[in-house]
């Protein structure tokens, strides 16, 4: 690999401050929930924990080499095994957002959920940036046992649903990662605010235009 095509490790640092400080003035990152990862060349940056997303250091991430080893910096995130099975399984993130975002961590509350798609599909955006949502089994925060169950889905979807925890989407750059974690929080604050309200889901022939028009990988 060139000089030029290599990773900025300085710059993704800058971008991973930037990204939490946005998400925390949203209202979609509070207190010390949610956390961050990209992809380095030779490794990866992972928020620290208990530390919040508005007032991250940029010399203070975590930095772990290709074996997701603790290597500098303030200590990861528990949920690195969350992050580690969508790198190892997904091939083209570069990027894991996981936040416990106020309405989608409310739609991961509720009981009655499927085990796809808790979020019916009405919105093109939400299927451009998001796709099926699987949800996932309920286990303790920081449980490698999260991690094995994204393994389990091989890779298939870009986001998932953590049942009484929250969403964690996965991304080509850390932008996109960052968008569809928004996406689907704004997708759900609009489902739940329709409440019983019949929706005009989106038909199989426009899901299908949408996925060829934009070349969705899901």
């Amino acid at each position: 690999m060139s000089g030029a095509a290599l990773r900025d490790e300085a710059a993704l640092r800058q971008a991973l401050v930037e990204a939490g400080r946005a998400l925390h003035a949203r209202g979609l990152a509070i207190g010390t929930a949610g956390n961050l990862s990209v992809r380095l060349d030779d490794g990866y940056l992972v928020t620290p924990t208990n530390a919040g997303l508005g007032g991250l250091d940029p010399a203070r991430l975590a930095r772990l080499d290709a074996e997701f080893r603790h290597v500098s910096g303030d200590r990861p995130t528990k949920e690195v095994a969350m992050h580690r099975a969508f790198y190892e399984t997904r091939p083209g993130t570069e990027a894991v957002v996981h936040l416990h975002s106020t309405h989608a961590a409310a739609l991961s509350y509720l009981d009655d959920l499927p085990a796809i798609d808790p979020i019916p599909l009405f919105s093109p955006y939400f299927v451009m940036r998001v796709g099926h949502l699987p949800v996932l089994p309920y286990f303790r925060p920081g449980s490698e046992a999260i991690g094995a169950a994204i393994r389990a889905l091989g890779g298939r979807y870009r986001s998932v649903l953590l049942r009484n925890h929250g969403p964690v989407n996965a991304g080509e750059s850390l932008a996109a990662a960052v968008a569809a974690a928004e996406e689907l929080e704004e997708t759900a604050r609009i489902y739940l605010l329709l409440g019983e309200r019949r929706l005009r889901h989106l038909t199989d022939a426009e899901i299908d235009e949408l996925r060829t028009a934009f070349d969705l990988d899901w």
